[in-house]
């Protein structure tokens, strides 16, 4: 009896760490930084919509744009369309985040170039090759816009670019320089927390080998968008504010980098002037400013110069910026396209531009992207909708 008791106390002994560790699970990174008192909030992401969605069901017809402007369906069918890049061809291509497919669009034609992949949201496009950027692996598709039936086998060039295999925040936001460099962010692996500042919460750029990283920006959390001045050259960037901290604070921002590898404050200060509640040690002063704010948990996201002649001279060296929408707020908002002009001294301010995907509280879709074509056409990706829209201008 004795040696079956001793027993069964060592059993029990082994089994409390077992149960114990069952009962303490990671907490998924969305709800990190939420304060116990929320513990019971309703508030989570948006589940993505990852089937396709009929042409009649794709929301065109919903959209608001000032007047003169018209909206159309460009392509569909391409569930979890987020960023895009042109080929010097026409083709169209297209990163996925949940759905793990890359597209191509060419003549009006869908064509998945390919699937199985982590998050490939990073699209860019150099010299006839496609590089598609998902987390950490960087594959490049030389002449794909000759083969999008048949991309063959693309080039791996993961091991030169090494990036973070994160996935919280992993996935990339990617496009060419003028300097011929491709640039990327890595964003913080977490809600709020500290980081490696010279891996994590940074904007970086590469020789198209992978060779040759160089931190552009440090301090940035979350920015899945950035684009140069066209006359300027500067590089201007969205970034995205922690969670958990508010209804209507931190604001996400638009900021450009004026010196190379300055740093813009995460994890202790959020849009220059808010101190973390829970990250302290240093002064929002010691930081580089935002230009811009850009809306409470809007998740502004890809972002453009418009250099074209179809919209009128207003717009010409302005920006427009996808704002996906919010998730971590009651009142929800963004879910719109947002056009940013600059006024005599050079400050930015922002007004409406693309509206009327969300009705009340409840949203149609979620703006992602946006995407000049030649002609001075503005194509915006709809992530819910699965669809890519068209905005001309004609009186």
């Amino acid at each position: 009896m004795t040696s079956r008791l001793i027993a069964l106390g060592l059993g029990a002994a082994l089994l409390l760490p077992a149960l114990a560790a069952a009962q303490q699970q990671p907490v998924p990174g969305w709800q990190q930084g939420r304060p116990g008192g929320m513990a019971g909030s309703s508030l989570a992401p948006n589940a993505p919509k990852l089937t396709a969605t009929p042409r009649d069901q794709v929301p065109v017809d919903k959209l608001t744009l000032p007047q003169g402007f018209k909206a159309e369906i460009y392509a569909h069918g391409m569930p979890g369309a987020r960023m895009m890049a042109l080929g010097s061809g026409g083709t169209l291509f297209i990163g996925t985040r949940t759905i793990g497919r890359v597209y191509a669009v060419k003549d009006g034609k869908v064509h998945t170039i390919a699937s199985g992949l982590p998050q490939p949201n990073g699209v860019a496009f150099k010299d006839g090759a496609l590089y598609v950027i998902a987390i950490n692996r960087v594959l490049r598709f030389d002449g794909i816009e000759g083969k999008l039936d048949n991309p063959g086998t693309p080039t791996d060039l993961t091991a030169a670019f090494d990036l973070p295999k994160d996935e919280h925040h992993g996935w990339k936001f990617a496009s060419f320089g003028p300097d011929g460099k491709l640039y990327m962010q890595v964003g913080a692996p977490c809600n709020i927390c500290k980081v490696e500042e010279d891996t994590h919460a940074v904007l970086l750029r590469f020789n198209p080998d992978g060779s040759g990283r160089e931190v552009v920006a440090r301090g940035v959390r979350n920015s899945v968008g950035m684009a140069f001045h066209p006359t300027t050259g500067q590089l201007w960037f969205t970034n995205n504010g922690r969670d958990w901290a508010g209804e209507d604070q931190p604001q996400d921002t638009l900021a450009v980098v004026q010196r190379t590898g300055e740093h813009f404050g995460f994890p202790w200060c959020h849009m220059g002037s808010m101190p973390d509640p829970e990250i302290t040690g240093r002064a929002c002063s010691e930081f580089a400013q935002p230009a811009l704010l850009l809306g409470p948990h809007v998740a502004a996201l890809g972002m453009r110069f418009y250099t074209g002649g179809m919209f009128p001279a207003e717009y010409r060296n302005s920006i427009f910026i996808a704002r996906h929408g919010s998730w971590n707020r009651t009142q929800r908002s963004g879910y719109d396209v947002v056009n940013i002009t600059f006024d005599a001294q050079g400050k930015p301010q922002m007004r409406p531009f693309l509206g009327g995907l969300l009705q009340g509280n409840n949203f149609l879709g979620r703006p992602t992207d946006v995407q000049m074509l030649p002609d001075g056409s503005l194509l915006v990706s709809d992530e819910q909708a699965g669809a890519i829209y068209r905005i001309t201008y004609g009186r």
